[in-house]
């Protein structure tokens, strides 16, 4: 079996976290985006045709020609031109049958499966918002209809981007979408007898806050092991701790959470549920990191406070440097994307800092506020507005 795995995008609504590395190695739970995809095709796809774009060579260099017993190929879309054109693009190495799914999504091995008991067939998912996503009309076990994004959808049942298509899709000519793009939905809407299949999980990975999300629901379902050094702590359930890392005296670590090898823990920090801390991580004396997800080669070293917040590779805040996370009012935190205040749904959001950030002591920082790769702040600074 083959898959197609659609990588390609810049991902914006994920900044400042994509401005340094492409949306698909964005990492949850410890492992990336893609990494995650592809052990859910192993016994499933000999082969994975990984088409990118923005930032290709970080993927293909992460990733080479093999991923455990998947053989890789890649495919670069010259253009940012949709995501039928994508697939187009893998066209000449597919053979017959293939699987297509988002390379900015999290499937589930479970729900792949059910895709392939019939042809053609796509996966969908009841989404509390089905306005966000294309809503799918069903007849007599059939798709008879995919709307985009309606403002009054017709029902709840919403296409996750996982179909299971054969080559005989590409006899089918499409045109630009309103958007000036090709869109692979006007492909599927063109064939006949479609079948579904309905998804356990599905995690569309949309903006940094659904990163948290799906980094919650993947450590409750995490073994504990113990790689690492342990001195007098606590240690909860479904932890896992790698290689070379010091758990200094002191430290308090509840369940559901993952720490990378190499890193430096404590003493006397509070580590709470689904955190990920990476590799070559720093949390010291005094600090509390709770509901997070640090990248690695980031440090939070001295009385630090994260709260529900992202924190790219080789960032480091200085002593003091706390981040709220909570509004006086209770209200969902906002954030600023492509120009325009998003709501969250959450009542309790913190920050979204870059890649190779430095901030000084004493930083403030306030709700659903951004940091942007490479930048720092003063010693005492109150950041209200981003920082981009």
């Amino acid at each position: 079996m083959q898959a197609v795995i659609l990588a390609a995008g810049k991902g914006t609504r994920m900044l400042p976290l994509t401005e340094t590395k492409p949306k698909p190695l964005l990492k949850v739970a410890n492992k990336t985006i893609l990494e995650h995809n592809l052990e859910q095709l192993r016994e499933i796809a000999e082969e994975v045709i990984i088409v990118t774009g923005y930032k290709n060579e970080l993927i293909e260099n992460f990733f080479g020609n093999k991923f455990k017993d998947i053989e890789i190929k890649y495919v670069k879309q010259k253009e940012m031109l949709g995501t039928g054109d994508a697939l187009k693009t893998a066209s000449n190495l597919l053979k017959d049958k293939f699987l297509v799914l988002n390379g900015d999504d999290l499937y589930f091995k479970e729900d792949i499966k059910k895709v392939l008991k019939q042809e053609p067939c796509i996966l969908l998912k009841e989404s509390e918002n089905p306005e966000n996503f294309g809503v799918v009309m069903i007849e007599n076990n059939e798709v008879v209809e995919i709307e985009e994004k309606p403002e009054v959808p017709k029902g709840n049942l919403v296409n996750t981007g996982l179909y299971f298509l054969n080559k005989s899709i590409f006899d089918f000519k499409i045109e630009k979408s309103s958007r000036g793009e090709y869109e692979l939905t006007d492909y599927v809407k063109k064939i006949s007898g479609l079948k579904f299949a309905i998804a356990e999980n599905w995690f569309s990975l949309t903006y940094p806050w659904d990163l948290l999300d799906a980094n919650e629901f993947l450590l409750k379902n995490i073994e504990k092991k113990i790689k690492g050094k342990i001195e007098n702590c606590y240690i909860g359930e479904n932890v896992q701790i790698g290689e070379g890392t010091v758990i200094k005296s002191g430290s308090y670590i509840e369940s559901n959470v993952i720490i990378g090898k190499n890193c430096k823990i404590g003493p006397n920090c509070y580590i709470r549920g689904s955190t990920a801390i990476g590799d070559n991580c720093h949390i010291g004396n005094g600090s509390e990191i709770k509901n997070s997800i640090l990248f690695e080669n980031s440090n939070c070293p001295h009385l630090n406070y994260v709260g529900d917040s992202i924190i790219g590779s080789n960032s480091n805040l200085g002593a003091g440097t706390i981040i709220a996370n909570l509004r006086h009012d209770e209200k969902d935190i906002k954030v600023m994307v492509k120009g325009k205040l998003i709501s969250t749904g959450r009542r309790k959001f913190g920050s979204i800092i870059g890649d190779n950030v430095k901030t000084g002591i004493g930083t403030l920082i306030y709700p659903g506020r951004k940091i942007g790769s490479n930048k720092t702040t003063k010693p005492g600074e109150i950041l209200k507005n981003n920082l981009v």
